[in-house]
C-alpha cells in the first residue's frame, strides 16, 4: 500500500523543501498540495466543509512552483496536486508547467485537477462558473494535444488554439497522469479521458463502496487515489489495502517544521502497525 501526504502549503508553515525532505527520509510516497489563486473578500459561496473558512485558503502557494522546489531536493517522491483548479487556468501555460515539472522531477508528476467550488473566485478569472464542466474538458483536450502531438491544434467553445508547436514535452507517456477529484458527478469524465480519481474519504468502508461504484462506470481498474480527511487510526484505514485504492494520502495540517515532522512520525507508527 502506498501512502503519502496532502497538504495546504503556505507561507507560514513548513515549506516545499523542508517537507520533501523530511517525507522521502521517511519512505513516504507521495506529496499532494492544493491550489486556490486566491478568495474574494466577499465569500458568497459556502465553505464545502462548513463553517468560516479556513485561514490557510487565503495563504496558499503556487502548486507548481512549489512541486518544483520539492522536486529539485528529492529522486523518489511522487508530486501531485490535489487539485489544480484547472478551469481558473491558461490551458497552454498550464501544459507547459506540468510537462516542464515531469521533465525536471524525471517523470513523477500526478496531475490532479478539478472544477472548484468557490464561485466568486472563478468569476474573477472571467469564468462563468455554469461553464465549468464544458471548460475543463476542452482545456484537458487542448492539454493533450500540446503534450502528445508535434503540431497541436483545437477548436472548442472555450478554448481556441491554431495549429502550434509548444515544448518540452512530458517524460511519462503518452502524457503527465491525470486525476479527476469529486464524486461520483466526475465519473463520467474519469471514463471519458481514462483517467485516475482523486477522491476524498473519511474511512476505508467509505472509499471501498465509492471504488465500486466507479469502476463499474467506468468498466476497468481505475487508479485511485485517496485523501483521507478521517482519524489516522488502525481501525479506519485497515480496509484501504482491499479497498481498490492504490495510494492513500493523509491530510496533513499546516504546521512549522518541527511540528509537521511530529506528525509524519505519528502517520508512520500506525502504518508500520498495519503492515504497509
Amino acid at each position: 500500500m502506498k501512502f503519502g501526504v496532502t497538504t495546504f502549503l503556505t507561507d507560514q508553515g513548513i515549506g516545499p523543501v523542508a517537507l520533501a525532505r523530511a517525507l522521502e527520509a521517511r519512505g513516504f510516497d507521495s506529496l499532494f498540495v492544493t491550489e486556490h489563486t486566491h478568495v474574494p473578500a466577499s465569500r458568497r459561496s459556502p465553505y464545502p466543509g462548513g463553517g468560516d473558512l479556513p485561514a490557510k485558503y487565503y495563504r496558499l502557494l503556487d502548486p507548481f512552483l512549489a512541486l518544483t522546489a520539492a522536486a529539485a531536493v528529492t529522486s523518489k517522491l511522487i508530486l501531485g496536486t490535489g487539485v489544480a483548479l484547472v478551469v481558473q487556468r491558461d490551458p497552454i501555460i498550464t501544459a507547459k508547467e506540468a510537462a516542464t515539472l515531469d521533465l525536471f522531477s524525471d517523470g513523477r508528476l500526478l496531475f490532479g485537477m478539478g472544477i472548484g467550488w468557490n464561485r466568486e473566485e472563478m468569476q474573477s478569472h472571467g469564468i462563468d462558473p455554469q461553464t465549468r464542466g464544458k471548460r475543463i474538458d476542452e482545456i484537458v483536450e487542448t492539454m493533450q494535444a500540446l503534450w502528445t502531438r508535434e503540431i497541436a491544434e483545437y477548436q472548442g467553445d472555450f478554448v481556441t488554439l491554431e495549429p502550434s508547436m509548444a515544448w518540452p514535452k512530458p517524460v511519462q507517456r503518452p502524457h503527465v497522469p491525470l486525476y479527476f477529484g469529486g464524486g461520483p458527478a466526475t465519473f463520467g469524465r474519469i471514463a471519458r479521458f481514462g483517467a485516475g480519481w482523486y477522491a476524498i474519504s473519511a474511512s476505508s468502508a467509505e472509499s471501498t463502496a465509492a471504488i465500486a461504484e466507479l469502476r463499474e462506470v467506468t468498466g476497468t481498474e481505475t487508479h485511485v487515489t485517496v485523501a483521507h480527511v478521517g482519524p489516522i487510526t488502525e481501525a479506519a484505514l485497515q480496509g484501504y489495502p482491499s479497498s481498490g485504492a492504490e495510494r492513500v494520502v493523509f491530510d496533513l495540517e499546516t504546521l512549522n517544521h518541527d511540528d509537521t515532522c511530529t506528525q509524519l512520525d505519528a502517520y508512520l507508527s500506525v502504518t508500520e502497525s498495519l503492515g504497509w
